[in-house]
C-alpha cells in the first residue's frame, strides 16, 4: 500500500482513535507496537507517535528507537510520544506541578502549516501528567496553553530533513474541536499525501488481491448473519465465484424467523450457500448447563462439530475465509499482551488446524465502522448492514441459567416485540445494540382474577462506537410502557418486564 501512515502504539487507550480519524480522512494507516520490527516501515509515508499511560521519567517506560525514524518520515507525535521524542532528543520532561486533563485553549506561537485554518484560540484536549520543561536543540515552540508553555512543538532546523511535530494535546478525541483540521494539515501539507483510500479503491484492491492468493482454488466460510462475515464473503464472492462455499448454521438460538430470512437474503446475492438447520443438536449439548463459560464453550464444540461435518463434504477446499477484523488483529498484539478473558470469543477458534485449512481474512485491516461502508460500496442491503451486533452464542448467553426449547421460543417472542418496537419508533437505528434477557427469576403477578408466579425479563440498550464501552440508552417512557404491555400479554410465561440501566464498564454488553 502506497502512502501508508505507520502509528507506533504505546498504550494509550486512545490509539485506535487515532487509526480512525485517519481513515476517516481517506488516508491508510497501519497500527503496530512502539517494538515493531522496522519492516513495518516498509513503503511507509510518515510516522504518527500514540500516547501512552506510562511516564518517560519512569524505569520502566516504554523506550523507542528513533533512529529509525528521525530524519527518515514526517513524525507526528502524541502526548507521551511528544514527551518521549523530546527526553531522547535532548529535551527536559518533568512531574508537572498540577495533572492537567480535560478541555484546554490552544494559543499559536506562531503562523505553522500545521494549525492552518486552525482558530487562534481553539478548545484542545489534555490528559498528561507530565510536561515539556525545556526542548531540545533545533527545536521550537508553536503552541501554548494558560498552564504548559509546550503544547505543541516542531523541528525548526536543516538537521531534520523531515519535520517533526510534538502535541502535548490529543488532536485525535472529539473534545479537541479542530483536531480533524490538524491532522489533515500533517497529512496533506506537510507529509504531501493525497486521501485515496476510500472504500471503492479498498474493494477493488482487495478484490485483484484475493484473485491473486486464492488463483483456482476453494474457500469454505460460515456466515453468522452479521455485518463482518457477510461483507468478506461478499469480497471473496466478487473474487472466487462459486469456488466459495458458505455455511450459515442455524444454532437454535437466533433470532425469531432469523435464519429464513438472512438466508433468503444472501441467495437474492447470489451467494453460494448452504443452510444447516441444527437445532436440536445445539439444545441437547445445552442440556443441565447453566455455567455462562460452559455454555460458550459447548456452543463452540458444536459449532465446529457442525461446521467440519458440513465444509468435509466440499471437495477441493484450500482455504477457510473468515471476517476478522482490525480491532481483533491490533488487540492480539497488544503493547501490554493479551488482556484479561471476560468471556471466551466466539470465533470458531481451532478449526484451520482441524480441517488443515489456511485462512484468509478480506477484511483484517478494516475498522468496523469502515466494514460498513464497505458493504455499502458492495450494494448489500441496509437491513443487513444496519443490523446490531448479535453473539456469536445467540440468545443462549441471553437465557440466564440453563437453555430449553421452551425458553428459547418465550425468549424469541419477547425480543421480536422489542425490536420490532424500536423500528416501529424509529429508534433501531439510534441505538448500537438491543436484545432481552430472560432472567432466572419469577415474580408474583396478577392476570385478571388470578394470581401468577412467571419469569422476568430485562431490556437492554446501549450507544457505542465500537463495544469496547457503552452507554445505557435512555429510551422514551412511553416506548418502555407500551413494550413492556405487549411482551407481558403476548407472551406466555412472563409477567414482569425490566429496563437495564447499567453502562460498559463496570457491566458488560451481554448479561453473560
Amino acid at each position: 500500500m502506497d502512502q501508508k501512515i505507520i502509528i507506533f502504539d504505546f498504550g494509550s487507550q486512545y490509539t485506535q482513535l487515532i487509526g480512525r480519524r485517519v481513515r476517516e480522512l481517506n488516508y491508510y494507516c497501519e497500527i503496530h507496537p512502539f517494538n515493531a520490527d522496522s519492516h513495518v516501515l516498509e513503503n511507509a509515508a510518515a510516522v504518527i507517535l500514540s500516547g501512552s499511560p506510562f511516564s518517560v521519567r519512569e524505569e520502566n517506560a516504554l523506550k523507542f528507537n528513533f533512529d529509525k525514524v528521525v530524519g527518515k518520515f514526517p513524525i507526528l507525535s502524541i502526548c507521551y510520544g511528544a514527551q518521549l521524542l523530546a527526553h531522547e532528543l535532548g529535551g527536559l520532561v518533568e512531574r508537572s506541578t498540577s495533572r492537567e486533563y480535560g478541555k484546554a485553549v490552544l494559543r499559536k506561537a506562531n503562523t505553522d502549516v500545521l494549525f492552518a485554518n486552525v482558530s487562534d484560540l481553539s478548545q484542545i484536549w489534555m490528559s498528561h501528567a507530565d510536561s515539556i520543561k525545556q526542548l531540545p536543540e533545533d527545536f521550537e515552540i508553536i503552541g501554548t496553553t494558560h498552564d504548559i508553555p509546550v503544547a505543541a512543538y516542531k523541528s525548526s532546523s536543516d538537521k531534520y530533513p523531515k519535520d517533526i511535530y510534538g502535541l502535548q494535546f490529543h488532536p485525535e478525541v472529539t473534545h479537541t474541536l479542530e483536531g480533524a483540521k490538524i491532522l489533515e494539515n500533517f497529512l496533506s501539507k506537510i507529509c504531501g499525501l493525497t486521501p485515496n483510500w476510500t472504500p471503492k479503491a479498498f474493494v477493488e484492491e482487495t478484490v485483484n488481491s484475493l484473485k491473486q492468493q486464492l488463483g483456482d482454488e476453494h474457500v469454505v466460510m460460515g456466515l453468522s448473519g452479521g455485518v463482518d462475515s457477510s461483507v468478506a464473503a461478499t469480497l471473496l464472492h466478487q473474487a472466487i465465484g462459486d469456488r466459495l462455499h458458505c455455511i450459515f448454521v442455524d444454532n437454535g438460538l437466533l433470532r425469531k424467523n432469523e435464519f429464513e430470512e438472512v438466508l433468503e437474503t444472501y441467495n437474492d446475492y447470489g451467494l453460494n450457500v448452504t443452510g444447516v438447520n441444527a437445532a436440536d443438536w445445539f439444545l441437547r449439548e445445552l442440556k443441565g448447563i447453566t455455567d455462562p463459560e460452559k455454555k460458550r464453550k459447548a456452543i463452540g464444540k458444536v459449532f465446529i462439530e457442525v461446521f467440519q461435518k458440513e465444509a468435509e463434504r466440499i471437495k477441493n477446499v484450500i482455504w477457510l475465509g473468515q471476517g476478522t477484523i482490525y480491532p481483533d488483529v491490533i488487540e492480539s498484539v497488544s503493547v501490554h499482551g493479551p488482556s484479561v478473558t471476560i468471556k471466551s470469543h466466539h470465533n470458531v477458534g481451532g478449526l484451520p488446524d482441524l480441517l488443515k485449512l489456511k485462512i484468509v481474512e478480506p477484511l483484517r485491516m478494516l475498522f468496523k465502522d469502515e466494514v460498513r461502508r464497505v458493504g455499502e460500496e458492495l450494494g448489500l442491503p441496509q437491513k443487513l448492514l444496519g443490523r446490531h451486533p448479535f453473539p456469536g452464542p445467540g440468545l443462549g448467553i441471553r437465557i440466564l441459567g440453563e437453555v430449553s426449547a421452551s425458553k428459547v421460543a418465550m425468549l424469541q417472542k419477547a425480543d421480536d416485540i422489542f425490536i420490532q418496537g424500536l423500528k416501529k419508533w424509529g429508534l433501531y437505528n439510534k441505538i448500537w445494540q438491543a436484545g432481552v434477557i430472560l432472567l432466572p427469576v419469577h415474580s408474583v403477578g396478577v392476570m385478571g382474577d388470578e394470581r401468577t408466579y412467571e419469569q422476568v425479563v430485562a431490556l437492554r440498550a446501549v450507544s457505542s462506537v465500537d463495544g469496547m464501552t457503552a452507554q445505557w440508552v435512555d429510551l422514551p417512557h412511553d416506548f418502555l410502557a407500551e413494550v413492556s404491555t405487549l411482551i407481558i400479554n403476548r407472551v406466555n410465561g412472563i409477567n414482569r418486564v425490566v429496563y437495564d440501566i447499567s453502562s460498559k464498564p463496570p457491566s458488560t454488553i451481554e448479561w453473560e
